[in-house]
């Protein structure tokens, strides 16, 4: 019964590890990643679709993204799609494509981007801690219910302990590794 209490605490962490990087993959940096257009929603004849549906992504250089629309009328909606975003990205239109050039970072900005990681990372922090106090809560519940020992329950608690520091330090590693390449010139 613990080992499956266990079991799907680390699944929740690798969820929240994963969930993480899917996140920070959308922050801007000074590189260019399609991952940052992924969030775009284009108005597509009166549907709204996401971008890489509409759209072949590429990045052919390190400062560059190419949009290339599957159906060249929908064009001037991929481009006004990719202004609306908060993205700050101008895309420039030569009538086939639209390349996108990834500005170079301000230290300032770069400074924000860092505030903002930082924060995102705390968010997931405290995320894997209440999956760590759920899993706790129910090894408590299996006791009182005379489920599992008192001893087990204090064997498993410890794995749940180790756990979370576990994939807490992975969480902070990501971020390290996301802040270096906010930072990187």
């Amino acid at each position: 019964m613990t080992d499956e209490v266990v079991e799907d605490l680390r699944k929740e962490m690798e969820n929240t590890v994963t969930a993480l990087k899917r996140d920070l993959s959308r922050t801007r940096t000074g590189r260019a990643s399609t991952a940052l257009l992924e969030g775009i929603t284009v108005d597509y004849y009166g549907t709204k679709s996401p971008l890489n549906q509409v759209a072949g992504l590429s990045a052919p250089e390190p400062r560059l993204l190419i949009v290339q629309p599957y159906d060249r009328g929908s064009l001037a909606d991929v481009e006004r799609a990719i202004l609306q975003s908060d993205l700050g990205l101008v895309p420039v239109n030569d009538g086939k494509i639209l390349r996108v050039p990834i500005p170079e970072l301000t230290e300032e900005r770069r400074r924000d981007l860092v505030k903002h990681v930082r924060k995102i990372g705390e968010d997931y922090r405290v995320s894997a801690r209440n999956h760590r106090r759920d899993a706790l809560d129910l090894l408590k519940t299996l006791q009182k219910d005379k489920e599992i020992t008192e001893d087990d329950q204090r064997k498993a608690h410890d794995k749940v302990e180790e756990i979370t520091k576990t994939y807490i330090e992975k969480l902070d590693q990501v971020l390290k590794t996301k802040e270096a390449e906010i930072m990187e010139v």
